[in-house]
């Protein structure tokens, strides 16, 4: 693989493949932890700082780690660092760690970070994946600031837990409850969609059967055409 260039290792997770605005990763808590800009940073730092870790250990040990068992010991890395920003949460922001609840150590099954493992850390040297972690990390803890700033500023009247005092007057409540995280999340995907579409910047996925490993066993054209009654499972993969 070419030696990438590393400003663009780090550029490339917080804009062309952000990975919740771009890539779709990470909605359960991206919907969960911005109502409130505070525990939509305090999730993003520990995303990220979980990120660079696990991505650092997979890379410096993917030339060890069996095949057969990659997946597994990946998850076991994961978790040791996600219990680690646990306990320390516990014991120096209580406040914090609470606030987060579940939603912390849900940090574990991420697909943000396990698909980070996969695709990147284990291909690369430690140097680019830690670069990457950090890039996907801030991608990741910018889009929450993003969502949760247009939660909590239009749906409760404050930032951070400050009250805004014109706009508190003018509150709209939905936006800090379930429908209202979907709402403001699918604006910000379309907004960023129409963006990027006019740069030219992402490339978006192709579902043609080209790379993929069924595609000697499979009679259809395109993953996207729809299966017809007389194709059997054989013949599918």
């Amino acid at each position: 693989m070419n030696k990438e260039n590393k400003l663009m290792i780090v550029l490339r997770g917080i804009i062309m493949e952000n990975p919740v605005l771009i890539l779709i990763l990470g909605t359960c808590p991206t919907l969960a932890t911005t109502t409130s800009v505070v525990s939509a940073f305090s999730m993003g730092i520990a995303a990220t700082v979980v990120l660079i870790c696990s991505n650092v250990v997979i890379s410096a040990l993917r030339k060890v780690i069996p095949d057969s068992v990659r997946i597994p010991c990946y998850i076991v890395i994961i978790a040791a660092f996600v219990t680690a920003v646990q306990m320390l949460l516990q014991a120096y922001l209580l406040d914090i760690y609470n606030m987060l609840g579940v939603y912390l150590a849900l940090i574990v099954v991420n697909c943000i970070i396990l698909g980070r493992a996969e695709m990147y850390a284990k291909n690369n040297n430690v140097a680019d994946s830690a670069l990457d972690g950090l890039g996907m990390g801030l991608g990741f803890l910018v889009a929450l600031l993003l969502i949760s700033t247009l939660r909590e500023v239009l749906g409760n009247g404050s930032f951070a837990g400050i009250e805004i005092p014109f706009l508190s007057y003018f509150k709209i409540p939905i936006l800090t409850k379930a429908p209202g995280g979907f709402l403001v999340y699918g604006i910000v995907i379309a907004i960023m969609n129409k963006l990027t579409e006019k740069k030219g910047g992402v490339k978006r996925k192709s579902f043609s059967c080209e790379g993929c490993p069924s595609s000697g066993h499979c009679s259809k054209v395109s993953c996207s055409e729809p299966v017809s009654e007389n194709t059997s499972a054989k013949e599918v993969g």
